[in-house]
């Protein structure tokens, strides 16, 4: 029998980017909180600037539970599987200790695809077999909480609207803002210089994005140092704002946060009423079962999603808050791949740096310019950036000028190893009836439960986006110089993804959705979810600052609503 815990107020499942948010209002509140992390805490001595140990051995990932129950993936029902690493980390902060830090809010096209799609090209543009909603809200309703995450957690950047004023040192396409950003952006190298010039030669609008990074000193943290070894690790001047360093120590601060590590959550129990009751986990193979008036699960998409599905009942035979069969449904990945990469006659000086400070072009981004003529919906964000270092750089693309090895592969690495350049070009995906993440069958944890199966590959729409944004890329590259550029294929299977969506996406209609408009479940009122796992569309744009901004939606609401939710009164 586990042992049982006294009961608390709130247990978050997962101290990362976004429990690590919500823990903070509800703090504030007075509530009791309990974090359950899987992983441990780590120092500024585990974020050496490494690039043996962070970018080839892919520390912290690869030695984390995370990457004991990597989920399976196949393309379709009849498709054999496969099994690859995990993206993401265990530890408190989570992958916000080892993210790129950028931190883009949506744009207003990405919560109303449905309706202003139909309005502006009809519903036959909406692609067959897409189970896309609009969400049950606006850009309007999020934005006062973006600005909270960028104020609490820290981001640097340049508006572009405030208030329905346009300022074109930023991104005239973003949706309106009350304020500016707390710091100003990143700094640009020469040869961002060049690429925003040569952007603007061709009528577009380039601008510095987002970054939940310092660009000078911010709540007693360094500004940071473009030292370069970020990109797949921890910052050792805590200039990167993970909320390890940021929302966390102000809600332990407050006494009404406790965080449990090491602790590995099995199942959610429940009530005979269908009432979440507390969670089961476990710390050193020892049984604890940690009663609660509300759970919040805020661990990545694919085990918030095992989660839901582990924990079985009488209430809830086929998986918690799952007897709509939404559970799992209308899961998709972020559109990454599809990349460009050029090679420039000149050196580019885009040694170290971080992938966050960079370029972006939204020109063609959601519905950003006019699909009348075209064959598909959505678009893509062009971004180009300075993150090199050297056992990378001996990895570039020889673009058909050299072999891959031997002398003459060494001499042309030794020549152009900082006149390549590799473009990140984030596209629409949408999700559809045939893609979704369920339990699989064979593959087991070394607990014995079941992994998460991906079931899912990129559609007609989304690869003609790709060819679409590849093709702008491409202008982009050789309008700054480029003398040469290739291109990665446009399909493929939706592989396990650090920008993964669905699973129990958020929806006023609990017919298709997993939990309301403010996070809480359909089925299990005093459940709530948080993460990109509710969130119904992507945009062109990462989801850790959206996802962050509805963590704190949801935890106030509960704060708000302590007596509703926690007693269904």
């Amino acid at each position: 029998m586990p042992t049982r815990l006294p009961e608390t107020d709130v247990v978050i499942v997962g101290m990362g980017a976004v429990g690590g948010v919500a823990a903070l209002p509800l703090a504030r509140a007075g509530l009791s909180v309990i974090g359950l992390e899987a992983g441990t805490w780590l120092t500024r001595r585990d974020f050496a600037p490494d690039e043996i140990r962070n970018n080839v051995r892919e520390w912290p990932m690869a030695v984390q539970k995370a990457n004991m129950e990597a989920p399976t993936v196949r393309a379709t029902s009849s498709s054999a599987t496969t099994r690859g690493g995990h993206p993401m980390m265990n530890g408190v902060g989570g992958t916000s200790l080892h993210y790129w830090a950028q931190s883009w809010r949506l744009n207003p096209w990405d919560f109303k695809v449905v309706s202003e799609t139909r309005r502006r090209y009809g519903a036959s543009r909406i692609p067959k077999g897409s189970t896309v909603e609009d969400w049950p809200f606006g850009l309007e309703e999020l934005e006062p909480y973006y600005e909270k995450i960028e104020v609490e957690v820290g981001v640097s950047g340049q508006a572009g609207n405030i208030n329905g004023t346009i300022d074109r040192r930023g991104n005239i396409f973003e949706g309106p803002r009350r304020r500016g950003y707390p710091m100003p952006p990143l700094r640009w190298t020469a040869f961002l210089e060049n690429m925003a010039g040569a952007a603007r030669a061709l009528g577009w609008h380039p601008f510095p994005g987002p970054a939940a990074i310092n660009s000078r000193s911010y709540d007693s943290r360094s500004a940071c140092m473009y030292h370069g070894f970020c990109n797949s690790g921890g910052c050792h001047v805590d200039a990167k704002n993970s909320t390890m360093v940021s929302t966390i120590p102000k809600a332990l601060a407050t006494n009404n946060l406790k965080i449990v590590t090491r602790a590995h959550v099995t199942t959610i129990e429940v009530d005979s009423e269908g009432r979440v009751a507390g969670v089961n986990y476990l710390v050193d193979g020892t049984d604890y079962f940690q009663p609660a008036k509300v759970v919040l699960l805020a661990s990545y998409t694919y085990e918030n999603v095992r989660l839901l599905h582990l924990s079985t009942s009488k209430p809830y035979p086929d998986g918690l808050s799952n007897n709509h069969g939404q559970v799992g449904r209308h899961y998709f990945s972020h559109h990454t791949g599809a990349g460009v990469s050029a090679l420039f006659p000149f050196n580019l000086g885009a040694w170290y740096g971080l992938p966050a400070q960079g370029v972006g072009v939204d020109n063609w981004a959601d519905d950003n310019f006019d699909h009348a003529g075209i064959d598909f919906i959505g678009g893509g964000n062009l971004w180009v950036y300075s993150d090199r270092r050297p056992i990378g750089a001996a990895g570039m693309n020889t673009y058909g000028r050299a072999p891959s090895w031997g002398s003459p592969w060494k001499a042309f690495i030794h020549e152009h190893a900082d006149r390549s350049h590799g473009s990140y070009l984030q596209k629409s995906t949408l999700p559809y009836e045939d893609n979704f993440l369920d339990l699989d069958p064979a593959v087991k944890d070394p607990l014995g439960q079941p992994v998460t199966r991906i079931t899912g590959q990129y559609k007609e729409n989304e690869q003609k986006i790709g060819a679409f944004i590849q093709d702008k890329m491409e202008q982009w590259y050789r309008a700054a110089g480029a003398i040469d550029v290739t291109r990665g294929p446009v399909g493929g299977t939706m592989g396990a993804s650090t920008h993964a969506y669905g699973g129990a996406r958020m929806g006023d209609s609990p017919e298709t959705n997993v939990v309301n408009r403010w996070g809480f479940s359909h089925e299990a009122p005093n459940l709530g979810v948080l993460g990109a796992c509710t969130m119904g569309t992507s945009g062109a744009r990462n989801p850790t600052l959206t996802a962050q901004a509805l963590a704190w939606r949801t935890a106030e609401y509960l704060a708000k609503n302590w007596k509703a939710v926690a007693r269904n009164t």
